[in-house]
């Protein structure tokens, strides 16, 4: 839920202002993952100590406090340099600067950290810390992180910085990712992580000796030799042992090189292409230029290397361009988005479907019990949107759940059941959590992520990668869009040895083939939905119904209206309207009905003559020239024709830019809406 980011030169002139501005912009890339407050540790201008300056809100303000500062002798330049940021979104304790990242372990700076996540049991820990005497300053659970590792070096000052944070890290429970910077030990950088993302970017002026760099693990079941021991060791916490073959690694030819730790690889681009995605568990340090990747223990899978991926991610992904918010960007991308979801997969020539990802897990998922989907927010309602598709095209009992509540019921998962976890970071702390409950009951696990490397992609069997492309807007559009399609695409793969569903088929990759341009059709409404919004934003809710296919789009376009505007909204299942939601109709009363013509028009067309007959004022989406269906409208919104199981991708597009133009009315932050952070990597 925060940012991480640190930066490492070594043998690299750089500036104290070039080192300032390198954090600071990588924490502007990072921002949309919390940005309630951020904050730098640097070495001060002497070498000697640690800086930290923080700040409560934005990057902009941490950027104007930092280079209106006259102490940090800008111009002075180093040879090799750890500097480590933060931008947060606050779990324990209010947004401040106390409570801002890096925390440190005492007023003196000896060990500071930036913190990702979780740590389930910090109050037992901190607890512990204060009966040792320490003194907390913070309402987080990250300061005793800094204070633990400052303890475990007092009684044990012969440790590495590197054995210190596994003796840490081996004492924490929850969710985290972890970087570290002492004055004890300067020029060097630790980082970790155990269900939080990390990477790794390396950068050099030669090319890299190697794609791999090894992982070096201690030798289990061995006693530390006395050679080992430093005085006063506390048995309980074992340091590991090295054998000579295990020294640090030098993957590179040249000694000159830079590393950048990131939760996202939207804040290394600019830099490197080159990354390393770290797994849980793992301890990379970097000590004199060299990088090693250490883990306490072998496990049976571990590839006993980390590869050296490229990245294939463009600058120019994560700018705005020519738009104001990067929201309003990722909505007009929507047309290219879709296409490069279909990429490679769809071709219209003989109308066939490979996903290569599942493609060898296609004989196992057709004998299967039954299809599970589950997912969190905007993840969920694509797993809605596309249900009855994919009861229809594989006749299986198809269930869709909330990561959150398919957990709380410890829900019955069998060995041939299939699960589908979706979400858009492939983070998501509550689908992370129930993929792997599944997992461990033997079920077949099927990832469908828009992130290369993370969590979900990584831990699944198989799945699908929907390339959208990097959305930085914290409430999701194009991520929905090519969800959706993915799963019309798996639907697709299941039935193409169906002969008799071989002409629905077809039809469905008719409407695919024709879909990015009738997006294009429905985003020239803008200016409407715009005139649209300007009736609607004094109001204080919305009422949005609809059923069928367009259900989803109803519960997708209400929580739109909820994380951007502040507004409450309601998606309302239409066949329920006369059980209860109906009482909420009047003349006042905001009311967006989703009525095309498909296998249900007729139902809404009842329930939207029930809401007339109430004096209620509907503003209705429908298709392109249906006379009938606006004669009941106060308003309407016309949405070309296409099959009616990709149809919700079309109606969603107008909801999206209806909360846009609220949200810019109302004054709300549309990119960095209050409270919410991107990527949801705690329960």
């Amino acid at each position: 839920m925060c940012g991480i980011f640190a930066y490492l030169n070594y043998l690299t002139p750089k500036s104290r202002k070039e080192i300032l501005e390198l954090l600071v912009v990588g924490l502007k890339r990072l921002e949309y993952r919390g940005y309630d407050s951020a904050g730098v540790a640097l070495d001060s201008a002497d070498g000697k100590d640690i800086s930290i300056i923080k700040k409560q809100g934005k990057v902009k303000a941490l950027e104007e406090e930092i280079f209106c500062r006259t102490n940090l002798d800008f111009e002075s330049e180093t040879q090799y340099h750890v500097g480590i940021a933060h931008t947060r979104w606050a779990t324990h304790g209010v947004p401040s600067e106390v409570n801002a990242h890096p925390q440190r372990s005492d007023s003196e700076h000896a060990f500071v950290v930036v913190h990702n996540g979780i740590v389930t049991n910090y109050k037992e820990v901190k607890t512990l810390l204060q009966q040792r005497g320490y003194v907390f300053e913070s309402d987080t659970d990250t300061e005793v992180i800094a204070k633990l590792i400052h303890h475990l070096w007092v009684q044990h000052p012969a440790y590495s910085f590197r054995e210190l944070v596994e003796q840490v890290v081996q004492q924490l429970e929850g969710a985290f990712a972890l970087c570290f910077k002492s004055k004890y030990f300067p020029g060097e950088c630790v980082a970790t992580r155990r269900g939080s993302p990390l990477l790794v970017g390396i950068k050099t002026k030669t090319r890299l000796a190697t794609d791999h760099v090894p992982i070096l693990y201690g030798k289990e079941g061995e006693t530390p030799s006395q050679d080992h021991r430093p005085h006063g060791r506390n048995p309980e916490l074992p340091v590991m042992p090295r054998s000579e073959s295990t020294s640090e690694f030098q993957p590179l030819e040249d000694k000159e090189v830079e590393y950048f730790f990131a939760s996202d690889a939207s804040a290394i681009i600019e830099h490197t292409n080159r990354v390393i995605f770290l797994e849980d568990d793992d301890v990379a340090a970097v000590k004199e230029g060299a990088l090693s990747i250490h883990r306490l223990r072998r496990c049976m899978d571990d590839p006993h290397a980390r590869e050296i991926t490229t990245l294939k991610m463009e600058i120019q992904q994560i700018m705005k361009g020519n738009y104001d918010y990067f929201m309003q960007k990722e909505i007009f991308e929507q047309p290219e988005s879709v296409v490069n979801t279909m990429r490679g997969r769809l071709n219209f020539q003989d109308n066939s479907v490979t996903l290569g990802g599942i493609k060898d897990y296609i004989p196992e998922i057709k004998r299967c019990r039954r299809l599970m989907l589950i997912g969190c927010g905007t993840s969920y309602h694509s797993a809605i949107a596309t249900r009855q598709l994919l009861e229809e095209l594989t006749e299986l009992p198809v269930m869709v759940e909330l990561a959150s509540d398919f957990l709380d019921r410890n829900t019955p998962v069998f060995r041939d059941d299939v699960c589908f976890f979706i979400s858009q970071s492939g983070e998501t702390a509550d689908t992370l959590m129930a993929l792997r409950y599944c997992k461990s009951r033997g079920a077949l696990i099927v990832g469908i992520t828009n992130t290369v490397g993370s969590s979900i992609c990584r831990e699944s069997h198989c799945g699908v990668h929907i390339n959208a492309g990097p959305e930085i807007g914290v409430a999701s559009t194009k991520a929905y869009t090519s969800q959706f399609i993915s799963l019309v695409m798996f639907a697709l793969v299941m039935s193409e040895d169906r002969i008799s569903l071989r002409a629905r088929r077809l039809q469905i990759i008719e409407g695919l083939k024709n879909l990015d341009n009738l997006i294009r059709e429905v985003l020239k409404l803008d200016d409407k939905v715009k005139e649209l919004a300007k009736s609607l934003f004094q109001h204080k809710s919305l009422l949005i119904m609809g059923r069928g296919y367009n259900f989803a789009t109803c519960m997708e376009g209400a929580l739109k209206v909820k994380e951007l505007t502040y507004m409450h909204s309601e998606g309302i299942m239409a066949g329920e309207l006369k059980h209860g939601p109906l009482a909420l109709v009047d003349d006042s009363m905001p009311v967006i009905m989703i009525v095309m013509r498909d296998p249900v028009y007729v139902k809404c067309m009842n329930a939207l003559q029930q809401v007339t007959a109430r004096d209620g004022k509907p503003i209705v989406i429908c298709e392109e020239g249906d006379e009938e269906t606006k004669a009941f409208a106060d308003r309407a919104l016309e949405i070309p024709k296409t099959v009616d199981c990709l149809q919700g991708i079309l109606t969603v597009i107008p909801m999206q830019l209806l909360s846009f133009h609220i949200a810019v009315m109302r004054g709300c932050n549309v990119d960095c809406p209050r409270n919410l952070a991107k990527s949801v990597t705690v329960e």
